[in-house]
């Protein structure tokens, strides 16, 4: 089973969302992503500056076995990306939730956050796509 920290938000694409209490968050992919990925080979993310909109594209993630777009849960400013992943995208496969994480936001709406999934609905998601 993978690993789902309780309090993350996620979504039905397998991005992670962590409320980081001021306005921003960070996001990555899960522990679930990554496994079905394979070994991350190389990450593309927005520009620092650049504005996301929830539900549209803000990168890519390819492994040995594809390439994944990765949709940005919510909408907003990004503040920051994670550079090293650049280097060592395995990073990614390693740490999802630690150092593997992908972009902040600075949150244009706080109440994005309510329409994601927590840790115990993102699980029955898991088990059922297994099915």
């Amino acid at each position: 089973m993978s690993d789902l920290p309780s309090e993350l938000k996620y979504t039905k694409e397998h991005e992670w969302v962590r409320d980081e209490g001021d306005g921003t968050v960070t996001i990555g992919i899960s522990d679930h992503a990554q496994e079905q990925l394979g070994d991350l080979v190389f990450v593309e993310l927005p520009e620092v500056g650049d504005s996301v909109e929830a539900g549209r594209e803000c990168g890519v993630v390819e492994s040995v076995k594809a390439a994944s777009d990765i949709y940005c849960p919510v909408s907003g400013e990004v503040v920051g990306i994670n550079e090293t992943l650049a280097d060592t995208p395995e990073t990614a496969n390693q740490d999802p939730f630690g150092d593997g994480w992908l972009l902040r936001v600075k949150l244009t709406d706080t109440s994005q956050l309510d329409g994601l999934m927590d840790a115990d609905a993102y699980a029955e998601l898991i088990a059922a796509e297994a099915h």
